[in-house]
């Protein structure tokens, strides 16, 4: 079967699922939500960071997004639905693909369209604080932090794949993100700058001083996501079903 036939059926089973759809509405409220009250600190310090103030609900959106990749590929091992999918494709790789593809794609246009609204809310909110900010780092911003979500999303989704299990790849992520990464992601010059939620939130910031910037931080979250797709494709095509 050609692979755009693929896609869309793939495209169609997320957006009939309202779980699904829910989730990625949840990534532009809890983002902007959060944005919003780091705006509302009264921070005066030299070192104030008004882009990583107005992109902060970043923090906690990519939980959204990740809930999202990880429950659109665990969906499949429910209820005998991989079966359905892999005798209607029969080449598992490129279900595969298609799969992430539909996870990842309207991420990307979602984390791209919350980042905007982030900004928007975080600038009105921090006023005069929010001056220093240019033009050009504002966009910066918006594409660095919608390509990190989409990247997490992403990781999830390879997670999922490999462990068949959408409750194992949150109960995992969601606590290495919310307290093991914020534990040990301040040591400084330490292999922490590496993991994949540090080094891709560099994009969030104005300035930084870390081994790290935007970019390069985004390729390392990229090598993390694409390490999970692989693993996730070599279960899918290895492993019963």
């Amino acid at each position: 079967m050609p692979f755009a036939p693929v896609l869309h059926s793939e495209w169609l089973k997320i957006r009939t699922l309202r779980s699904l759809v829910a989730g990625l509405g949840a990534v532009v409220l809890v983002t902007a939500a959060f944005s919003a009250l780091a705006g509302l600190g009264n921070s005066t310090d030299a070192d104030f960071d008004p882009s990583f103030s107005a992109f902060f609900g970043v923090s906690f959106g990519q939980i959204a997004a990740i809930r999202f990749g990880a429950q659109a590929v665990a969906s499949e091992f429910q209820s005998g639905a991989l079966r359905v999918s892999l005798s209607a494709v029969p080449h598992r790789g490129r279900w595969f693909v298609a799969k992430t593809t539909a996870i990842g794609a309207p991420v990307l246009a979602v984390g791209l369209l919350t980042e905007c609204v982030s900004l928007a809310v975080g600038k009105a909110v921090l006023g005069d604080r929010a001056s220093g900010m240019s033009w050009s780092e504002g966009l910066r911003g918006i594409v660095g932090c919608g390509i990190y979500v989409a990247l997490m999303a992403l990781f999830a989704a390879g997670l999922a794949a490999l462990l068949r299990s959408g409750v194992a790849t949150l109960s995992i992520l969601i606590p290495f993100l919310l307290i093991v990464s914020f534990v040990i992601g301040d040591v400084s010059g330490s292999a922490a700058a590496f993991l994949p939620d540090k080094a891709g939130q560099v994009a969030l910031h104005e300035t930084w001083g870390g081994v790290l910037g935007p970019w390069t931080g985004l390729g390392v979250t990229a090598v993390w996501a694409a390490g999970a797709l692989l693993a996730g494709a070599w279960s899918v095509r290895r492993r019963d079903v």
